[in-house]
């Protein structure tokens, strides 16, 4: 089994170190990532400037190959796939903090796993929610994400979905199969001035949403890992009736 580790965080995040190293229990790992944190990129595909890609010994994952792009998540498996093999399985993460609910539009962890499904390999999006106060541990984590991904291995995914998974700050009391919560970040835009007199801009805000019963959110935040099956069929099908009524014919 071949599989391809990216995230977000970048190449010397402890998150892809911990998955990396769990991952080889399943086969022959090898690891694409950002060479500097690429969050909240999304699924950008860099399309107007040429792209580095270099062998990185010192991101520490030895004997595991890595190799940093200056480039985003989805660069980042576009270019494994094609300069290093097609691979088994995509992972992405571990992501250091929680993508839940419509986050996942923004998140680049979240990019990683939807390029590799996009392409038609099964992918799967890890994350740790973590605690300011607190020493982040990435191995609970780790371990459960070998079950996951051999699950996947043996099981497959259906065509167009990708696993969202995320893990508590401790470790899990258990799974809980899940569906998306509303968190997001509430947006505020502050200004400043710089020394030339002119406004610029800072996007800010800070997480919310509603920890219902049987989402994402209520979850993680109940001390359970969270898997959400995600498709990339963006289309609301219960509403083309009503527009084809309305515009054709």
């Amino acid at each position: 089994m071949k599989i391809l580790v990216t995230n977000d965080d970048g190449i010397f995040s402890p998150g892809i170190k911990a998955l990396a190293r769990a991952m080889s229990a399943l086969g022959e790992v090898y690891v694409v990532a950002p060479d500097v944190e690429q969050s909240a990129v999304g699924h950008g595909i860099t399309v107007r400037r040429p792209l580095r890609f270099k062998h990185t010994a010192a991101a520490g994952l030895d004997p595991i190959p890595a190799y940093r792009v200056d480039g985003t998540p989805a660069d980042c498996v576009v270019l494994g796939v094609h300069l290093l093999g097609r691979p088994d399985l995509v992972v992405s993460g571990i992501n250091i903090g929680v993508n839940l609910g419509l986050d996942l539009t923004h998140s680049g962890t979240v990019a990683g796993a939807i390029e590799g499904t996009s392409i038609g390999i099964p992918s799967i999006a890890f994350s740790l929610d973590v605690n300011s106060r607190a020493e982040m541990d990435f191995e609970p984590g780790a371990a459960e994400a070998v079950r996951i991904a051999r699950w996947v291995a043996d099981h497959g995914l259906p065509e167009k979905v990708f696993l969202n998974v995320n893990f508590p700050v401790n470790a899990p009391r258990g799974v809980r199969i899940t569906e998306l919560s509303t968190h997001h970040y509430e947006d505020a835009v502050v200004e400043r001035v710089d020394p030339n007199g002119v406004p610029y801009y800072w996007i800010a805000g800070k997480p919310t949403g509603s920890e219902d019963p049987g989402t994402d959110l209520w979850a993680v935040r109940d001390g359970y890992t969270s898997i959400t099956p995600i498709s990339l069929d963006l289309a609301e099908h219960g509403f083309m009736p009503v527009l084809r009524a309305a515009f054709e014919g």
